[in-house]
């Protein structure tokens, strides 16, 4: 039997006109990031997603060389178009591997084939091509907000030619709104302040444990620029209720002070009755400038657990008792 469609609190993206849930699905798990997954938990995944009242769906072309876009596009296509929001990115064209190993995961990540090569492109016409492909792949006809992805080596790229192309075809109406997707806040606060940005993604920088972002965050929130916050368990120290010694943080081990303080942060949940993964989900909203939380979700197992964490009671005290743990 078909579960019944909840409800999902939804935000403001800004100035653009649209409304995100508070919870967004992130589907570079779908494309297979760090183990492969057969295509029916892809499917079982975003089928869970949209009964637990997700709406905000993001990919790239980078997740799985293609492989997040295919699938998360099949599996949207029994739903109304008009009543998601999809987003993608830009900068990384894919084209044939002249050297392939058989495999992405070493390099890339991704346990794919790697019969596709990613190349770097932050031109208006890399630009252009980059979503050509991308709603090919799909299977839409168009995508509501387009990220300049990862632009970290090639900023003034970014400013003087991928931001300006989309913001061209953003005011011609062939997408709904221009973003930038980094790790790091500081590029981003620079793009904030220099050209027409709608939204900004920012992976990891304003977490639990990580408030590194609040600058930016606070830029945002005075200009009107959306922020969706990503990897809001930076990298899974903060996705069980006690981080575990071989915990991740920032894409690789965590270092002992680190893996400290995430551990003081779980005793401050437990010590007020809130398991740490729903605080991490749960904290970024409580900025001005955010309007969705964004986490990885790569089976029907992660959905229900993000969901339950993004549905959890949270006392205002936690929040008060986390500030002084939280920053180094």
């Amino acid at each position: 039997m078909t579960p019944p469609v909840r409800r999902m609190p939804a935000r403001p993206l800004g100035r653009t006109g649209l409304d995100v849930t508070t919870l967004g699905f992130g589907a570079s798990g779908i494309g297979n990031l760090n183990y492969a997954r057969p295509d029916g938990d892809a499917a079982r995944a975003v089928s869970a997603a949209w009964h637990a009242g997700i709406r905000l769906f993001d990919t790239a072309p980078h997740y799985g060389l293609g492989l997040s876009e295919r699938r998360l596009g099949s599996a949207l296509r029994p739903y109304p178009r008009d009543e998601y929001v999809l987003s993608t990115k830009v900068g990384r064209l894919l084209r044939p591997n002249p050297a392939p190993t058989g495999s992405d995961l070493a390099a890339g990540g991704f346990d794919v084939p790697d019969d596709l090569a990613r190349v770097w492109d932050f031109s208006a016409d890399g630009v252009k091509r980059s979503l050509h492909d991308s709603l090919t792949r799909l299977g839409v006809d168009r995508i509501d907000i387009v990220y300049v992805h990862d632009p970290d080596h090639a900023v003034d790229d970014a400013i003087g030619h991928a931001i300006p192309a989309l913001i061209a075809l953003r005011d011609q109406g062939v997408i709904g709104a221009v973003g930038v997707g980094m790790n790091q806040w500081q590029a981003p606060l620079r793009m904030v302040r220099e050209t027409d940005l709608d939204v900004v993604m920012l992976a990891g920088r304003y977490t639990l444990l990580d408030r590194a972002g609040e600058q930016l965050l606070d830029e945002c929130a005075g200009r009107g620029v959306a922020v969706v916050a990503a990897a809001p368990f930076n990298s899974g120290i903060l996705a069980r209720p006690w981080p575990p010694s071989s915990a991740h943080y920032d894409y690789g081990p965590a270092s002992d002070p680190v893996l400290q303080r995430a551990r003081r942060l779980a005793e401050t949940c437990r010590a007020h009755g809130v398991q740490l993964p729903a605080a991490a989900l749960q904290f970024p909203l409580l900025h001005p400038a955010v309007a969705s939380v964004v986490t990885g979700m790569g089976s029907a197992e992660h959905v229900e657990a993000a969901v339950s964490g993004s549905r959890s009671y949270v006392p205002a005290a936690l929040w008060r008792a986390m500030r002084p743990v939280s920053t180094p």
